[in-house]
């Protein structure tokens, strides 16, 4: 490979970034790490209507979360309008692009005909040869492409081979619309030029795009970049990946307490591989990522694999980052459990101290967060169905029998916990789970909890013990 990689990730800013788009930016930023280049940033925002400042912003906060930077300013398409609208009017000066005058009511005509046949809608080039000199009064005039009729269009693609087109079944595109403002087509053209973009890394659903882009490099004479069509994300049934499988932003899973590190290595799997290998640090998957590994099959979207890859990263994440990762989220998933937008320090103090055992049990920070419930929960504390079967009348009597043991405790640590726990279950002739049961659910309000000596640890002993007594006649 010669000369620098540039890449491109070019959202639409009509709604948030989607997990097929984050992809997408995840494989252009790989690509151009790997090489030493650069990989830019283009908002398409031409579509003026559906694109708006909130999307922008969604789609920005979710690329900075995830982690993938891009080089220089953002570009922002409409912005370049009038470089638009030149090079179209360069492409009629040499003869490659012509004025058309049909009407709105010609062109529907034309519709209905093709539709009437059975024919591809295509428009028929019915000015391709008129001089505007015909032209009906007060039809302000599209420019489109003299498109080769002759021949094939091919693209050479890093995914999906070699693409050929008939040329005499593509028609004459539109370049810029009869208000002056130009066309998707063209302007992704002349902006991909003019950044020195190398590698366009885009879903498959560009894939006819492509031939169109094609045509008009080849008219202004330019070369067009090397093309990675990535296919689509289903979901797990095989259907077109919906909301109801996880086509949801980027900012829905960071709420729902998935780790950017997780996401991002979820995301390089879905479509591409590296042999058995499941689990990317990121220097890992910069060192590793091609186009050649990119498989032609679409990849379906799987949250159980998400979760356990979330799990592994949780597993292995430093603690207190786990706390801030919960933190920055509060204000979303925090009202709804009584929490405030922060923790307060002495909450946060035992949510580190618990830390250890309640991320072996979580797959998400918002299942980690629950799991410490009992960290946060008012007393009297309201149990689950499995805590209120345990704690029936034989439950609270055993409750009954080791309290005044564990008052009797001068130091309160797990260690000398556990050795009165279960000095007094083998007094009364118990299992110590026969007598841990009933302690965990007075202490957590739930069945299960991380180790039960940890939480009344973490707890402290006037709480335990408080906690112990509420569920006392």
């Amino acid at each position: 490979m010669t000369g620098t990689v540039v890449t491109r990730f070019a959202p639409s800013p009509t709604g948030f970034l989607h997990i097929g788009g984050a992809r997408t930016a995840l494989f252009n930023w790989l690509y151009a790490r790997r090489h030493g280049g650069k990989m830019l940033l283009r908002i398409e925002d031409t579509d003026r209507e559906r694109s708006t400042d909130a999307a922008i912003t969604a789609i920005l906060d979710g690329m900075k979360w995830l982690g993938l930077d891009w080089d220089g300013e953002a570009i922002h398409q409409f912005a370049r309008a009038a470089r638009h609208r030149e090079v179209a009017e360069e492409l009629l000066a040499s003869g490659h692009a012509y004025y058309c005058y049909a009407t709105p009511q010609e062109l529907e005509a034309m519709r209905e005909e093709a539709r009437a046949a059975g024919r591809p809608l295509r428009y028929d080039g019915r000015w391709r040869d008129r001089s505007p000199a015909e032209a009906p009064p007060g039809v302000k005039p599209v420019i489109r492409l003299r498109a080769p009729t002759e021949g094939e269009t091919v693209v050479e693609d890093h995914v999906q081979g070699r693409v050929v087109w008939q040329n005499k079944d593509l028609d004459d595109l539109v370049l810029l619309r009869s208000d002056g403002t130009p066309t998707y087509m063209l302007a992704v053209v002349v902006d991909d030029h003019d950044m020195g973009v190398t590698h366009v890394i885009r879903g498959d659903d560009h894939l006819t795009n492509a031939a169109r882009q094609k045509q008009i490099h080849d008219a202004l004479g330019w070369p067009a970049p090397e093309m990675a069509h990535v296919p689509m994300i289903l979901g797990p049934d095989g259907a077109k990946l919906s909301k109801r499988h996880g086509a949801l932003g980027i900012d829905a899973y960071r709420a729902m307490g998935y780790l950017p590190e997780a996401l991002r290595n979820y995301l390089v799997r879905l479509g591409w591989s590296h042999g058995d290998q499941e689990i990317f640090s990121t220097e890992e998957m910069m060192a590793a990522f091609d186009l050649g590994s990119i498989g032609r099959s679409p990849a379906r979207f799987d949250f159980a694999k998400l979760e356990n890859i979330n799990g592994h990263y949780m597993r292995a994440a430093n603690d207190g980052a786990l706390v801030k990762a919960i933190e920055d989220i509060l204000p979303e998933i925090g009202p709804e459990r009584g929490l405030g937008p922060s923790f307060d320090p002495a909450l946060k103090e035992k949510l580190l101290a618990a830390m250890p055992g309640l991320k072996e049990r979580a797959k998400t920070l918002v299942e980690l967060l629950d799991g410490a419930w009992f960290l946060y929960a008012k007393r009297p504390l309201s149990c689950d169905a499995k805590a209120a079967a345990i704690l029936n009348d034989e439950g609270r009597q055993r409750l009954a029998s080791v309290l005044p043991i564990l008052e009797g405790l001068s130091d309160w640590n797990a260690a000398t916990i556990e050795d009165a726990v279960r000095q007094a279950a083998a007094e009364a002739g118990l299992k110590l789970g026969q007598l841990a049961q009933p302690l965990r659910a007075a202490l957590t309000g739930r069945g299960t909890s991380p180790g039960l000596f940890d939480v009344m640890t973490v707890l402290g002993r006037e709480e335990s013990l408080a906690r112990i007594s509420d569920q006392l006649p």
